[in-house]
């Protein structure tokens, strides 16, 4: 069953005007080490963090809590990548103790993010979904 959905479309150019307006500053609010490490190693910078960015907020909506209330802060909302490319999410505090609140007795949560961006937009979709947990044979 699905628990929770959200989408955000965010502008690059606001996220490059961000970065040089706050450089490290904004870098260190809103996105985890492994996010800042990922991005600065990339051409696309404002790309990959704009992507990003529209990431966390979906998964906020999805949650139903939006950022930050609800003990949900950006850091909460690590993305990530699977070794096979698929973006996904690492949460932790509030975000994780909210998706555990989510899901219903019995299941287990499983997260879907698909990223997109066309320059200016960048654009991401969250789908949370509870999946029964098997019982022991």
């Amino acid at each position: 069953m699905i628990i929770g959905i959200g989408n955000d479309l965010c502008n690059i150019e606001r996220i490059q005007r961000s970065l040089d307006r706050f450089g490290e500053r904004f870098e260190q609010r809103v996105f985890t080490p492994h996010e800042i490490a990922k991005a600065r190693g990339r051409r696309r910078v404002a790309e990959t963090y704009a992507k990003r960015f529209a990431a966390k907020e979906a998964m906020a909506k999805a949650l139903g809590t939006g950022v930050p209330r609800a003990g949900v802060h950006w850091k909460h909302l690590g993305v990530i990548n699977l070794p096979s490319g698929k973006p996904g999410f690492e949460l932790t505090g509030g975000a994780a103790a909210r998706l555990a609140k989510l899901t219903p007795p019995g299941h287990r949560a499983v997260v879907h993010l698909t990223l997109t961006d066309d320059h200016p937009w960048a654009e991401a979709q969250v789908i949370i979904e509870a999946i029964p947990v098997a019982e022991p044979s």
